[in-house]
């Protein structure tokens, strides 16, 4: 089955009460074409530098495939920065939470071909609330970099478990994963399951709590997305960790990410992953 609550970005996108009933009634909104052509192009410009490709990790999925992953915990001020802290993103959670956002953490996710992994079933809220985040105010918004499609290891989502609360997580092979048991539970019980499959540009908004996976990419054609996470201004963590607490962000218009040049990532705060207890991380060598 495919995704439901979908709508088509335009120049005078705003959040409407449909898109934040769906939002609230399904975990997720998908908008189609969040990102032009062009926008797509400078982000890849950015992140095909190498002052990201040297902080890149590799996740097992148990199974003998790994994905790639990318993570900083600030937006910094290259195009992702201007990206993650534009009004159609960050606005657009501020109004789908109700209240203002900060920034969390961003990362961008690759699944080489043919050997990128496959992500468990997992809520992000799982991980999250082991950091010190006392309420699932939080969201993360899922962008696609490449055509994520069912043959390159699109996300899956069980419609609406959102609204069955938190799930216990426990680790499995490098990653964090929700209850299999209770997850099947959900599965069995008219929470429909969807592949989300996108076209390069759209995004996915989704709730913290929404059930997602993937599957491994047994494609010829990579899988790159960027996610960028964000939580409640009101919802600050009560405990240290790797991801930061209350940090005022500093939205820009949607027209700074075009109009951003900088390559410069002073300030991004790459994470050091083999310290992130939450998952399993390895250090993947630069070529």
């Amino acid at each position: 089955m495919m995704a439901t609550a979908e709508y088509q970005f335009q120049k005078t996108f705003v959040i409407t009460e449909e898109m934040k009933n769906d939002f609230d009634t399904f975990g997720y909104i998908i908008v189609r074409g969040l990102l032009s052509r062009d926008e797509v192009e400078h982000i890849i410009k950015n992140i095909q530098d190498a002052n990201y490709e040297e902080h890149t990790y590799g996740v097992a999925d148990g199974e003998g495939k790994e994905a790639h992953i990318i993570l900083w915990n600030h937006p910094g001020n290259d195009a992702t920065g201007m990206l993650c802290r534009s009004e159609k993103i960050a606005g657009t959670c501020a109004k789908l939470l109700g209240g203002e956002v900060y920034h969390y953490h961003s990362k961008l996710m690759k699944k080489p071909p043919k050997i990128g992994g496959k992500h468990v079933w997992h809520q992000d809220y799982g991980y999250w609330y082991k950091n010190g985040c006392l309420k699932p105010d939080m969201m993360t918004v899922f962008i696609a970099i490449d055509e994520c499609k069912r043959e390159n290891g699109c996300l899956q989502i069980l419609e609406r478990s959102h609204k069955c609360g938190r799930i216990e997580h426990t680790l499995v092979a490098g990653q964090t994963g929700a209850d299999m048991q209770r997850v099947q539970q959900i599965w069995d019980n008219n929470f429909p399951h969807k592949f989300v499959e996108l076209n390069s540009g759209d995004a996915l908004f989704f709730h913290c709590n929404l059930l997602h996976s993937s599957s491994e990419n047994t494609s010829d054609k990579r899988r790159w997305a960027l996610l960028c996470a964000y939580n409640r201004a009101d919802n600050n963590p009560v405990i240290e960790h790797h991801h930061p607490k209350y940090t005022l962000l500093e939205k820009v218009a949607d027209s700074a990410i075009l109009e951003c040049k900088s390559l410069d990532v002073t300030g991004k705060d790459f994470a050091e992953l083999e310290k992130d207890k939450t998952s399993v991380a390895t250090k993947v060598e630069s070529n």
